[in-house]
């Protein structure tokens, strides 16, 4: 009687904490509508244009056995998973940046401040010293948690690639909302700014290869990646993405998690070059080898795409992969010698000019030394 009581308590408990507002909430009424009517949603969820499985089972016996995987993951990891020392930084005064001046800020892993033709931009803001919902798991770099809310000014467009953690951070979200203008975000993803209490004509739900232009020529292209979305139980059931944003003068592009697929060539077909791009390229793992990008795959992408300026994509914040936290450093640095593109390396939270093709950036991971640290996990 005591067991079942028991077991009834943590079932209930469980319970309420899925209600927490952080997880958000499933798309009803026109949202899904539109879901049900993407050319990218079918057999009851989104597709990536190139099919392959998420996870890459190391036996029969991982086949479909979550549990297992997950024993595995926290029991294998091996050690340089965080680095020994705080992250070198710089903590940048945002409201005194010069509006004319284009620019981007890496904040660590996949989170960027962008300023482009007077226009700025937030993309995966994660300002929580944790990627996931419990504040002991995938816990930040130490030093590397230096920005919030109130250091942002007033924000344009909130870009949202996905909803993993990682990426869509609610503490950060609901602090932005008074800074806010829009939220550009997959299909499905603005269900959960609603309940987080952004207005309506604040969201924007997109699908791949939609434009949303703004004035004098900005426009802001929605993109194909090749991931997957899950934030509670259902996966699939919003979509992920990348971003073009472009102005007359310039273009980056953001890829958001995503691995090596056919899209970057559409991507290279539909856009004739690029100043600059931010891939993914952190988390690689041979578990996982189609929804994230080697350094390499990574290099190959700013080729395709004609870039002239790589920058850090999904790395310096978070240990997701069994990988040191140094490797994508160490790898990109090498496989970026003697290619057509810049390799740029600015520590979190130092500016980047992207109209000063002589700004210099040191190799600072090298001044860190790698050490095992207790376990952490969100893939």
């Amino acid at each position: 009687m005591g067991i079942m009581v028991m077991i009834g308590v943590l079932a209930l408990t469980i319970l309420l904490f899925l209600q927490h507002p952080q997880f958000g909430q499933s798309a009803s009424g026109e949202r899904l509508e539109r879901i049900h009517s993407s050319p990218n949603f079918a057999h009851g969820e989104f597709q990536n244009l190139d099919p392959g499985p998420i996870i890459v089972q190391d036996d029969e016996e991982e086949e479909g056995n979550f549990l297992l995987r997950l024993i595995k993951h926290f029991t294998n990891r091996p050690e340089g998973l965080y680095p020994d020392s705080a992250m070198p930084t710089v903590k940048t005064d945002l409201h005194a940046l010069d509006r004319d001046r284009d620019l981007i800020i890496w904040f660590g892993h996949s989170s960027y401040f962008v300023q482009l033709d007077g226009h700025r931009i937030l993309v995966d803001p994660v300002f929580s010293n944790y990627g996931s919902p419990l504040p002991f798991i995938n816990r930040a770099f130490r030093g590397t948690s230096i920005y919030s809310s109130e250091d942002m000014p007033e924000i344009d467009y909130i870009l949202i690639t996905h909803e993993h953690w990682d990426h869509l951070d609610y503490p950060t979200m609901k602090a932005m909302k008074p800074k806010t203008g829009k939220v550009i975000a997959g299909l499905g993803v603005g269900a959960h700014f609603e309940r987080w209490g952004y207005e309506p004509d604040q969201i924007i739900d997109s699908d791949w290869f939609d434009r949303i232009e703004g004035e004098n020529g900005f426009t802001i292209h929605v993109m194909p990646a090749r991931h997957y979305s899950q934030r509670k139980f259902e996966r699939n059931q919003t979509l992920w993405v990348g971003f073009v944003i472009e102005t007359p003068d310039r273009r980056i592009y953001i890829s958001g998690d995503s691995g090596y697929g056919k899209h970057v060539a559409e991507i290279a077909r539909r856009f004739d070059r690029f100043d600059l791009v931010a891939p993914d390229f952190g988390q690689y793992d041979d578990r996982w080898p189609l929804v994230h990008k080697t350094p390499e795959e990574a290099s190959q992408v700013a080729e395709e795409l004609k870039a002239d300026a790589l920058i850090f994509g999904h790395i310096g914040r978070f240990s997701l992969a069994n990988h040191t936290w140094d490797d994508p450093f160490k790898r990109i640095a090498e496989v970026s010698k003697e290619k057509d593109y810049r390799l740029l390396t600015p520590r979190i939270g130092e500016t980047v000019y992207l109209d000063d093709e002589d700004q210099i950036f040191s190799r600072w991971w090298e001044e860190t030394d790698p050490v095992e640290t207790p376990i952490d996990m969100q893939m």
